[in-house]
């Protein structure tokens, strides 16, 4: 069939809505009238050549659609279901056996690679191969193909539009807080970088019960934003010490503590912060070969953790249905975050994102 969708052609230069042709699914996959995709900051990486998934390529991996076709294998869900596409994850592999599928033996292929596991792609142009599957939907499009391993049912009377962003972005903040750290009630949480990865981090502390809640960040509306959502106190490290004022307020450090940048000085900072037993986690991804340098003394005396997390460490299935009614009782309002673009001004909705002007770019494929 016919679809339109956004392609990247150059390293770093603008995406182009191209008309493409995308194969009908096969037996395992599903074919998904797409309403609506998150942008992410993994989607512009991708774009600058930063991993190497190959170019062309359509991008867009917080998607959320209606399901139109499925291959004859497919039982998860049928035609008519409202979905949302989250990451691939193999299913084989012992993570994945042990329903720890974030850290999937096979994620990065499965998810960076461009492909299908078979090396080919569903998408071209003119006879000419458009590389697909990013994140097993390549969603930047009004239709994507995915699989059962990263299709979440979702009930139908859901904002469906409103839904892509917890397949990534929401649900890695969320579920950092939730499934990964488990930040218990009554803890004190700090979170370094109020994007939206951030702000769903400081909203998911609030519903576990965090009773002193930290957001970190260097610009003022983005901490103004932050305590309207659950933020206790906000720090701008241009003006503040950061880790003697989390010191300070506690007494003696923070017991969870967040990075969302990737940078190596903010990591440092945060395990810096850390109260005795405390645990960092990190997730903001940066260069391969990028070094984390620590005071061991300060980390081992402590008795201090630090640990990756790869989407939130959630199983989508279970996790963002519970998102899902979190935010229908308005316990977690990520809409807030939420800017809608229509899909020929996805540059603008990018640059929006990277200019800090919009926390959560949403872009609706129009027909």
């Amino acid at each position: 069939m016919k679809i339109k969708a956004a392609v990247v052609r150059d390293k770093g230069g603008p995406l182009t809505l191209e008309t493409l042709d995308l194969e009908d699914p096969r037996d395992d996959e599903i074919l998904v009238r797409v309403v609506a995709t998150g942008v992410c900051h993994t989607d512009v990486v991708v774009r600058d050549g930063l991993l190497p998934t190959p170019h062309p390529v359509v991008l867009g991996h917080e998607g959320a659609g209606i399901v139109e076709r499925v291959g004859r294998n497919v039982t998860k869900v049928a035609a008519g279901d409202a979905v949302v596409m989250t990451y691939d994850s193999c299913g084989e592999c012992p993570s994945c056996a042990a329903h720890a599928q974030s850290y999937c033996h096979a994620f990065f292929p499965r998810n960076f690679f461009g492909t299908r596991p078979d090396g080919s792609s569903a998408l071209s142009k003119e006879g000419t191969r458009i590389h697909g599957n990013f994140f097993g939907q390549s969603s930047f499009a009004t239709h994507a193909l995915c699989h059962e391993r990263n299709v979440v049912k979702v009930p139908g009377d859901a904002p469906l539009e409103l839904l892509g962003p917890l397949a990534c972005g929401v649900q890695t903040g969320a579920g950092a807080v939730m499934n990964a750290l488990r930040v218990p009630a009554g803890a004190s949480f700090a979170v370094f970088g109020a994007g939206s990865v951030g702000l769903s981090a400081v909203m998911a502390a609030r519903v576990a019960g965090a009773t002193t809640i930290v957001a970190i960040d260097l610009h003022d509306e983005r901490l103004d934003f932050a305590r309207s959502v659950g933020a206790t106190h906000t720090l701008n490290p241009s003006r503040d010490d950061v880790v003697a004022s989390l010191v300070a307020l506690t007494g003696y450090g923070i017991d969870y503590a967040l990075d969302t940048t990737g940078l190596a000085k903010v990591i440092r900072q945060a395990a810096g912060s850390l109260a005795p037993r405390g645990t960092c986690g990190v997730l903001g991804a940066s260069a391969p070969g990028t070094e984390i340098v620590l005071d061991e003394v300060h980390f081992m005396s402590g008795g201090r953790r630090l640990m990756g997390i790869v989407e939130g460490e959630s199983d989508p299935d279970t996790f963002i249905p519970a998102l899902i009614e979190l935010h229908r009782q308005g316990r977690f309002p990520f809409d807030r975050m939420v800017k809608f673009y229509p899909l020929d001004e996805i540059n603008t909705a990018i640059a929006d994102s990277l200019e800090g002007r919009t926390i959560k770019p949403v872009v609706r494929m129009e027909a």
